[in-house]
């Protein structure tokens, strides 16, 4: 570890003194406005409906295609909502690791290569449990959006977007179901058990399943590609650069390296961890995440519970502002596309890049997996940006340090006035929560970027070594200058993961249902055997 560690910071070391100098980071913004502006431009193209409000084209692809997929699996949102709870809980673990009929006696018919009966009983592939798996895939999607892109948000839509907001992500759930099951039912496991997951593979394979093999492989490795550029901007320096300017505001330090300083040691946290891979990911966000979780939706229940008697008033707001638009840019049509593209921007449902956090879980039924993933939009737009946004709102009722239909630019300063108004010094703990989200996100979009790398580069010590001092190298620039152009167009390749995403998982809906009629029998076979009082697990084990 030691030797891998100092052979990471002696690549990148002498690439650092350029990340000092405030004039490379005006040429690198001017260079990269210049070469990529029509790269950008062209994800985040508006369509004009009318002259007052315009609709990015990947927006209406991001929640078409998730409206199509919540009815096609007959509202999995809600019916899978209590089975995804039990499947993290390890309710059905014995059916994953070993089979239903294996176990439970009831056979079934040969399925080729998926026939529980004839795959060894000493467990399932895989690296990670269902849990880990989810808070690893969290790690990447709860961030400075839940913090920041809400006050964004609210600023430009008013109160009515918070409504907009639930239901981009209430209907993400099922892209997330789906593309995680494709992820877990398309991977490869190397000899060592090492998992390769992704819209990579279910494009190349299960396209060509489909008999579009070639331009399955094309996909393949345009997702590949967008998803690396996405991990060194979205992901990485879009998270180590707030994190520190939050750092060294809240601390008051001086002198143009402050960052540059604080990017070195977030770089050698980063380093420590994903040395050890998805697993030691996994066993850091499966603490990380809950706590940070925890604590940011702890101080905001007391914050609404401190004003339990504006509670209603908010409500009032959202409503009212969800489906009148008064006072709002665009009124109506302008506030909902604020709140669904918060909710589809932070969540990343239908992005693709979830599925490749869990398609490393264990177990043996692929729609186990996308059963869990359906929480993640839960969790991080249901619960923690709607948390933000009822903070936001009430607090700004009495202090009115917001105006709605004003766009501002710095929301994590706008949501620490709001914890701060009822929480004295808060912005201390939420500091801490800005940089744990960007920690947590950059561990876990490495990860994502890796494999991307590695479906293009080949697998190897070399290959990894290459992509991780690289990784580590944007950390520390992140951190240490503004790259306005960079980042946009960083975030663009991110939403771009969509256009081939989205192709694959419409191709391979049939098989999704197929997994997940396969997984909900396998779950009856053993509810019913249990009722017949069959269940003599430990005998068979």
């Amino acid at each position: 570890m030691k030797k891998i560690l100092f052979s990471l910071f002696a690549i990148i070391t002498p690439l650092l003194t350029f990340a000092q100098e405030q004039t490379t980071s005006e040429v690198i913004d001017e260079t990269f406005r210049a070469y990529t502006s029509w790269f950008v431009d062209l994800i985040f193209y508006e369509i004009p409906f009318s002259e007052t409000f315009q609709i990015p084209w990947v927006l209406i692809v991001l929640v078409g295609g998730a409206l199509y997929l919540t009815v096609y699996f007959k509202f999995i949102n809600v019916t899978g909502f209590i089975t995804a709870f039990r499947v993290v809980k390890g309710q059905y673990e014995d059916i994953e690791k070993h089979g239903a009929s294996t176990l439970y006696g009831d056979a079934t018919p040969n399925e080729g290569e998926n026939i529980i009966e004839t795959i060894r009983d000493d467990g399932a592939d895989g690296e990670v449990s269902h849990f880990q798996a989810l808070t690893a895939a969290l790690s990447a999607t709860v961030g400075l959006g839940n913090i920041a892109g809400v006050a964004v948000a609210l600023s430009i839509g008013g109160p009515g977007a918070t409504f907009w907001m639930i239901l981009a992500g209430f209907l993400g759930m099922a892209s997330k179901f789906a593309e995680c099951t494709l992820g877990v039912k398309y991977r490869d496991v190397g000899e060592d058990g090492t998992v390769y997951g992704g819209p990579m593979y279910y494009l190349s394979k299960g396209l060509k399943e489909k008999g579009f093999g070639k331009i399955g492989k094309v996909l393949a490795v345009v997702f590949a590609v967008f998803v690396i550029g996405g991990s060194f901007g979205g992901g990485n320096m879009f998270q180590a650069n707030p994190a520190a300017a939050q750092f060294v505001q809240l601390f008051e330090l001086t002198g143009g390296n402050a960052g540059f300083y604080f990017g070195l040691v977030m770089a050698g946290l980063v380093a420590v961890v994903i040395i050890g891979g998805i697993k030691r990911i996994a066993s850091v966000t499966e603490k990380v995440v809950p706590f940070m979780a925890g604590i940011y939706v702890l101080a905001s229940l007391i914050i609404l519970g401190a004003n339990w008697h504006l509670i209603d008033n908010a409500f009032a707001l959202i409503y009212e502002g969800a489906f009148s638009g008064l006072g709002i840019a665009g009124g109506l049509v302008g506030v909902m596309i604020q709140g669904i593209r918060r909710g589809a921007f932070s969540n990343e449902a239908g992005v693709g890049s979830a599925a490749i956090a869990h398609s490393a879980v264990r177990t043996k039924y692929p729609a186990s997996e996308g059963i869990v993933a359906l929480l993640e939009p839960f969790v991080d737009t249901v619960i923690i940006c709607t948390m933000t946004a009822l903070v936001i709102i009430i607090t700004n009722l009495e202090g009115g340090f917001m105006t709605y239909g004003v766009p501002i630019t710095e929301g994590v300063e706008l949501t620490a006035i709001a914890f701060d108004s009822v929480i004295p010094h808060f912005s201390i703990i939420l500091t801490i929560a800005v940089i744990l989200f960007a920690f947590s996100t950059m561990i876990s979009w490495s990860y994502y970027g890796m494999q991307g790398w590695v479906y293009l580069f080949g697998k190897g010590k070399v290959t990894d070594l290459v992509y991780k001092a690289l990784f580590l190298v944007f950390v520390v620039i992140g951190a240490s200058i503004s790259l306005g152009a960079v980042i946009d167009f960083s975030d663009a390749m991110i939403f771009a993961m969509v256009v081939p995403n989205i192709i694959g998982v419409l191709f391979l809906t049939p098989v999704i249902k197929k997994e997940l009629t396969k997984y909900l029998k396998a779950i009856s076979i053993k509810e019913e055997a249990i009722e017949d009082g069959a269940d003599d697990l430990q005998k068979k084990m």
